[in-house]
């Protein structure tokens, strides 16, 4: 019996070892993987931000942040999320896990984790309840903790906990960014504690005071302004640096990378690899950012240059507005020859000026001026012109110039040099390109990567309305989801396949309607012909003539602005994804529902009064893919997409 007592009290002790005066949690697991500082009066910390979510090779830039962290010698340091690459199962999970460990392990200091959407979502078979938030408190610690150090409080929070009323996560829905009764109770319970503290610091992965994310940041601030002694919020997860001012005396930080993907480099805008160091004493703190080799004031990146900088570096666009033949010929001949005035526009979509320096370079081309420049004022559209030549001699391809565009953003106190680009400079195709049908010759080939043909959504303008959607293909690798003619993304259409299942997919009302076919259909290396049909009330697929999916499907077809892909599905941005691995011939888009029941596919698809678009692939010209409807929509070739002229090894 006394044996038995024992044991009765060391079950109740073992609890407690892990809970110290100054760590408190009511999360069971993790709380004995924490180490505490050593407490003295002024000190330092250092936030990372997100590892994860770019190159493998990223554990380089997070081994480096560590060695430079070294150097400083702060008291402890903070990560705000994406440790793992994550989106994975157990396995993958845990050897990241300790790739990441073992780079940490190097800090001479403490180190106190934040779990963030990488971290916790799980994707393939055997997905547990929570994902792997089990996974990252047997790893790293609790979801949510604090740690007190030197008069002050470190408040950790978990910022993806899914959808109370679903447990969904998905941190691009409002409804799933919500903190829960159980956290923000113990939120409150702990700030009552720290209420004697000179400072406290909230950490937490998404950026959540930020409109994207729902307004249910607003209950948390209310409660973290009432405690009157927090300082600052810190976050990660959108990769670059923002400083959102200050609300009720508490400032708001969000830190870019420590490794992870930087949609570009230009670090005086907050887009570089970097971690936040903050300074810590009685009467306040001061926070610097620090790259290699440069201290930047984390407060000059406010939200508003963030946000403008991202929207010159997406939207700023080099477009093509008028092109006149300088001789008696065409402007751009089928024989590759070009003799024209080219006008070029830019628009700035930002607020502040920009300073762009265009560089035309090609073979066999010349360009007068050879260089332009242009101060763009913010919301302001600009125009410069250049005399173009290009002689060639016959039966030599035909190849657009290229033109540099450098780019410097003029914010109010310093001249932020933004990415180089290098673009096709644009000329327009010759008037005569796919008016003269030629008998079949050829196929687009794609490699399964960025390799597609695009056509813009200004260009294709497909009416609302009975449609069809078909091609020839022969698939090389139908493993995985793959896209074949598709603009679809939460809108639109898509004709797609997924581990060889077709599917064709129209967004009419508020949801896609999708016709499958039951089981793969598509087979490796045979030609097949595939087509989608909608007819008013009915979605339906086909393979070689024979119906293998329908769904009903009434209403408004949602559109979106973003390209027609041949080859691949859009994402977002319009770029290519899920490539399509093979070949593809004789795409056709049509008003009107060609085909109801089954039916004989034609071995070349011909053009008449229902075709909106007909790409037969049979030959290129330049960077064009020939519309041969007689309407003038060419594709434009991408990645490695090109037309082979060897006949087909079997027939159709």
């Amino acid at each position: 019996m006394r044996c038995l007592a024992l044991l009765f009290v060391s079950a109740l002790a073992a609890p407690l070892l892990a809970q110290t005066p100054r760590l408190h949690t009511d999360r069971p697991n993790g709380a004995q993987l924490l180490k505490l500082p050593k407490e003295e009066d002024a000190f330092g910390f250092v936030v990372f931000g997100d590892r994860t979510g770019g190159t493998p090779e990223g554990i380089e830039v997070l081994k480096q942040a560590v060695t430079d962290t070294n150097l400083l010698d702060p008291d402890l340091v903070l990560t705000v999320g994406d440790l793992v690459q994550g989106y994975n199962g157990q396995v993958e999970w845990m050897a990241q896990a300790a790739e990441f460990k073992a780079a940490m392990g190097k800090l001479r200091m403490p180190w106190f984790p934040v779990a963030g959407n990488h971290d916790i979502y799980w994707r393939g078979p055997g997905k547990p309840v929570g994902e792997h938030e089990a996974n990252f408190e047997a790893t790293f610690g609790p979801l949510w903790y604090a740690v007190q150090h030197k008069q002050c409080w470190f408040v950790v929070l978990h910022s993806d906990e899914g959808d109370p009323k679903t447990g969904e996560k998905n941190f691009n829905k409002p409804e799933c960014q919500r903190i829960s009764e159980a956290q923000f109770a113990w939120l409150q319970q702990t700030l009552v504690a720290a209420k004697g503290a000179r400072h406290v610091f909230v950490f937490l992965h998404h950026p959540r005071w930020l409109s994207q994310y729902g307004d249910d940041w607003q209950r948390v601030h209310g409660a973290l302004a009432q405690a009157g002694n927090v300082r600052a919020v810190f976050a990660g997860h959108i990769h670059r640096m923002r400083h959102d001012g200050v609300r009720d005396g508490i400032e708001y930080y969000t830190v870019a990378s420590v490794g992870a993907h930087l949609e570009m480099e230009a670090p005086r805008a907050g887009y570089l690899h970097e971690f936040h160091v903050v300074t810590v004493r009685p009467q306040g703190i001061t926070v610097a950012a620090v790259p290699v080799g440069a201290v930047l004031d984390a407060k000059q990146i406010t939200g508003e240059l963030s946000a403008d900088v991202d929207l010159v570096h997406n939207r700023l666009r080099i477009e093509l507005a008028d092109c006149k033949a300088a001789g008696g010929n065409d402007a751009v001949g089928l024989d590759g020859n070009v003799d024209a005035v080219v006008t070029l526009r830019a628009h700035n979509p930002g607020q502040r000026p920009l300073e762009l320096e265009l560089i035309p370079t090609g073979d066999a081309y010349t360009f007068a001026p050879d260089h332009q420049h242009l101060v763009i004022a913010g919301g302001q559209t600009a125009t410069t012109t250049f005399v173009v030549q290009r002689t060639t001699w016959a039966g030599a391809p035909f190849a657009l110039a290229n033109l540099q565009v450098r780019v410097d953003y003029l914010a109010a106190a310093a001249r932020i040099a933004l990415p180089a680009r290098t673009i096709e400079f644009p000329l327009p195709p010759p008037r005569q390109l796919g008016l003269q049908r030629l008998p079949h010759q050829g196929a687009l080939v794609l490699d399964g990567k960025a390799a597609c043909a695009t056509v813009t959504d200004a260009e294709l303008q497909l009416p609302d309305g009975p449609f069809t959607v078909e091609a020839w293909v022969r698939a090389e690798d139908v493993r995985g989801r793959r896209g074949i003619v598709s603009k679809a993304q939460d809108s639109d259409f898509g004709l797609l396949a997924r581990d060889g299942v077709l599917e064709f997919a129209v967004f009419l009302g508020d949801r896609y309607a999708t016709a499958r076919s039951p089981a793969a259909v598509l087979v490796p290396g045979r030609w097949q012909h595939v087509a989608g049909v909608f007819d008013g009330t009915t979605v339906r697929c086909f393979v070689d003539g024979q119906p293998v999916g329908e769904v009903a499907g009434r209403g408004v077809r949602k559109t979106n602005p973003l390209p027609l892909l041949v080859g691949a599905d859009p994402n977002e941005k319009g770029a290519p994804v899920a490539g399509f691995a093979g070949t593809i011939d004789d795409v056709r888009i049509s008003k009107g529902a060609r085909y109801q029941a089954a039916f004989t596919p034609a071995q070349q698809h011909e053009r008449d009064a229902d075709t909106w678009l007909l790409l037969p692939c049979d030959s290129d010209f330049g960077p064009w893919l020939p519309d041969a409807s007689g309407q003038g929509r060419h594709a434009k070739r991408l990645g490695t997409a090109h037309c082979t002229l060897t006949a087909r090894p079997e027939p159709r």
